[in-house]
């Protein structure tokens, strides 16, 4: 199996969500250790914004794309054949200001490509979307400073993140999709101990 691991974090031994990674990373490696990871850094390192040459090119028919059209979709190009290449996802995003990170909201617009990671049924614009990307799997490790960001929670009205990841990838056709979140953050002391021995554990239990 080929893992892809993408991290959002701006920080880097202070990230919580990278620690998570780390440790799905070992315990992945010790129960499959002939399965190949891929790095994907979209936190320190940044992923460019979409742009008008972007759009200009993603929307023409391959063939018919220019020179320049092809230059701008560059990155993209191998960012989705990362996605196509690889059997499973595992992405390590904090939360920040209830959202994802500017950075893997960079990356969600570099691969959301219409004929490559998803369509339309009809081929025209009628709202009924069809994911390309199958017999996918995806972990969303997530760290969060509070709590309730389940569904039907007392924050789960302003959980732009998992919430949306989920969406995100599911439209992309990737339908086995695992959430691992790490709250209270904020709060330390005991109340996060015990978010993280949950959490850790539950990682750790991953077949």
């Amino acid at each position: 199996m080929k893992v892809l691991i993408i991290n959002a974090s701006v920080r880097n031994e202070r990230s919580y969500s990278r620690k998570l990674t780390q440790l799905f990373i070992e315990n992945w490696k010790a129960k499959y250790p002939s399965d190949i990871f891929t790095y994907r850094e979209t936190g320190i390192d940044s992923i460019p914004n979409i742009d008008e040459s972007w759009i200009a090119g993603a929307f023409k028919k391959p063939s018919e794309r220019t020179e320049e059209n092809q230059k701008a979709l560059r990155l993209s190009n191998e960012l989705v054949q990362e996605l196509k290449e690889h059997d499973m996802y595992v992405i390590g995003t904090p939360m920040y200001n209830w959202a994802v990170p500017s950075g893997l909201k960079a990356y969600i617009d570099q691969v959301m490509r219409i004929n490559e990671t998803w369509k339309f049924r009809s081929g025209a614009p009628d709202g009924d979307y069809v994911g390309l990307l199958e017999n996918k799997k995806v972990f969303i490790l997530s760290a969060r400073g509070d709590t309730g960001y389940g569904e039907n929670e007392k924050n789960g009205h302003i959980n732009f993140q998992t919430a949306y990841l989920k969406h995100i990838f599911g439209i992309m056709g990737v339908k086995d999709i695992t959430i691992f979140s790490l709250d209270n953050e904020e709060f330390g002391g005991e109340v996060f101990e015990k978010s993280k021995n949950k959490i850790f554990s539950a990682i750790q239990s991953i077949e």
